[in-house]
């Protein structure tokens, strides 16, 4: 790292090209860094150090630069202020890490006149103790600008002094390095979409010869294999005719079918077997125990105990209203409640009794269905006969057709031949048209690009115009001063606008009252905390209570399920019911009768039809 006026100039370049608005600072540095592969890693890791430190701190940098311009911005160009801030950033955050030796290096490598300058000022105790130190204050707290900058930059003084003589002492023999000659702008060429290049012509196409004709020959196939493919196909068809009528004329000792008795014995043993089977039976395995001696106790929840706690006080409140109805409309209670027992188990009856109705007319619909499902498959299975005869028929009209468009097709292939021969003169007269439409295509590319050309020539000249008026632009000097003056407002005219201080003052009482308010929140939730706490309490006892009534309302709840049992029994010889397990045994038997029958017919059943290559070949051969 022994060129340092080329790395400083690079970290300024760099600095020039970055726009804060409109970039990203880490992307910016990342492709920076691909750029600088030519250099060494010590360089590429000084140039992106310093240029993302001086971005970094550009608020303490531009302080320092403004200052600087506004004493001596007479006799400095704003072009070199990337470069002033480069060396002070260099010089607040790297001055110890550098030593006095290397930092003296760099800048006796740059313009030595504007260094001088620059480490002067800087440097001069009088500025960083005063205008520096008050403007750093406004954007650090002060004990950190004291501790962090100040005391190590008035430390350095001493010591940048030496540096600042010799400095002095070559400016007063003249020895100033040569400035730079001054790049003259180099116009580019514009990125214009560049033309594509010419297709090349598409290839003649290689005439094909004429298929040669087939030979005639006076050999004939033999008649013979097909004379026995149709004695084959004569027998087979006489042979399943053969076979469809002995299975249609069957001898009356070889009858599969069982007589009228055998059927009404199978029935009845089927009956049996079905009256032996439980399927509608209760199972149980005995009333549970009313009393647990070992019961473990079960730890509620506060959701759990004020949900059971709602459902108790509701059941109460029904209760609670019954009575009052009972009260007032009979006189005798204990003769309702006769009443009102005798007549919910005459409905208990009536309900059974047409629960099971509606069971067995369920299944004498199950039996229906399944009969009309049948006799839907036997009508199915007839139109699917029908739709194979037709399918056949049509096959061989479409074999026809397909015989007569490949006659058709020869025809066309032939008169096609015939026209490719007359094909030359069309493509002659096809190629002259081409070459006359590439030639007044390239004049009017020509007229286009000369037209171009002077456009390009005179947006170049524009530019070049508008460069020299943002430089003359750089030139005039900005002076600003900013002091700010935390009791007054910024000035905008706005009627919400408030100083700092007022700012201030309002956000600490704003913090009073929302203090105030957590305060008062939380007094609230412990009060209600005890008072859910006493409800809850309230509702454990209301539930223990609940639940002792409810074992005992078990135990009667068992003896109506007894009486309930008796009444189903009742219910089983019931007329009505009777009658309709009489029909649901009729459809059974008829049922089975029909599924008899189909499994006899399919048997006899055998048909074969004609296949679609059959019919293709037959075709053909007519």
């Amino acid at each position: 790292m022994k060129n340092y006026r080329e790395l400083v100039s690079e970290v300024t370049r760099l600095l020039d090209e970055f726009q804060e608005d409109k970039q990203c600072i880490d992307n910016f540095t990342q492709d920076a860094a691909k750029d600088l592969k030519n250099h060494s890693s010590a360089d590429q890791k000084f140039i992106i150090d310093t240029l993302y430190g001086c971005i970094m701190s550009k608020k303490l940098l531009d302080v320092v630069v403004n200052i600087f311009y506004m004493h001596h911005g007479q006799i400095l160009f704003r072009v070199d202020r990337n470069l002033f801030i480069v060396v002070c950033y260099l010089a607040m955050f790297h001055l110890e890490d550098l030593g006095l030796e290397h930092f003296s290096r760099i800048i006796k490598s740059l313009d030595i006149s504007k260094m001088h300058k620059f480490l002067s000022f800087f440097f001069n105790v009088s500025n960083l103790t005063t205008h520096i130190q008050r403007e750093w204050s406004h954007i650090y707290d002060a004990a950190v600008v004291d501790n962090n900058w100040i005391t190590p930059l008035l430390r350095w003084c001493s010591e940048i002094e030496v540096l600042l003589d010799q400095l002095a002492r070559k400016m007063g023999r003249g020895n100033l390095p040569k400035k730079s000659p001054r790049k003259n702008t180099e116009p580019r060429e514009f990125d214009l979409t560049r033309p594509k290049a010419r297709p090349l012509p598409a290839p003649e196409v290689i005439p094909q010869q004429d298929k040669s004709k087939p030979a005639i020959t006076t050999h004939r196939s033999p008649k013979e294999p097909e004379i026995l493919d149709e004695m084959r196909q004569r027998n087979r068809q006489k042979a399943l005719k053969v076979l469809n009528e002995a299975n249609s004329q069957q001898f009356s000792c070889a009858n599969p079918q069982k007589s009228e008795k055998t059927q009404n014995v199978i029935s009845k043993i089927l009956q049996s077997n079905d009256a032996e089977l439980k399927f509608d039976q209760l199972y149980t395995s005995g009333s549970p125990a009313t009393k647990k001696t070992n019961s473990l106790p079960v730890r509620l929840n506060t959701t759990a105990i004020l949900r059971e706690g709602a459902l108790y006080n509701r059941q109460l409140e029904e209760e609670l209203q019954r009575y009052e109805r009972l009260s007032q409309g009979a006189s005798v209670p204990s003769a309702y409640l006769q009443w009102q027992k005798e007549m919910k188990e005459k409905d208990l009856q009536e309900e059974l009794a047409e629960l099971e109705r509606r069971r067995l007319e369920g299944r004498i619909s199950h039996e229906e269905a399944v009969l009309a499902r049948e006799r839907v498959l036997e009508r199915n299975h007839h139109k699917a006969q029908q739709t194979k005869e037709e399918t056949e028929h049509l096959m061989r009209k479409y074999a026809e057709k397909r015989l007569k468009d490949e006659k058709e097709m020869r025809e066309l292939v032939q008169q096609v031949a015939d026209g490719h021969k007359n094909s030359k003169a069309a493509k002659a007269k096809l190629q002259e048209i081409k070459q006359r439409i590439v030639k007044e295509v390239s004049e009017q590319s020509r007229e286009l690009l000369s037209q171009a050309l002077e456009d390009a020539q005179a947006e170049l000249s524009r530019k070049m115009e508008l460069i020299r008026q943002i430089r003359a632009f750089e030139t005039v000097s900005l002076v600003r001063q900013n002091l700010v003056d935390n009791t007054e407002t910024a000035g905008h005219d706005l009627m919400c606008e408030m100083s700092l201080v007022e700012l201030r003052e309002r956000l600490a009482l704003l913090r009073e009252s929302e203090q105030c308010e957590l305060e008062d929140r939380r007094q609230r939730i412990f009060q209600e905390k005890q008072l859910k706490e006493q409800l809850l309490l309230e509702q454990l006892d209301n539930i223990a209570l609940r639940r002792s009534l409810a074992e005992h309302a078990a135990s009667r709840s068992q003896e109506e399920k007894r009486m309930r049992n008796e009444l189903r029994e009742a219910v089983s010889r019931d007329e009505r019911v009777l009658a309709l397990q009489k029909t649901l045994e009729q459809k059974q038997q008829e049922r089975q009768k029909r599924k008899t029958e189909k499994n006899s017919v399919k048997k006899n059943e055998q048909v074969l039809p004609l296949t679609v290559k059959t019919s293709l070949k037959k075709v053909r051969r007519d």
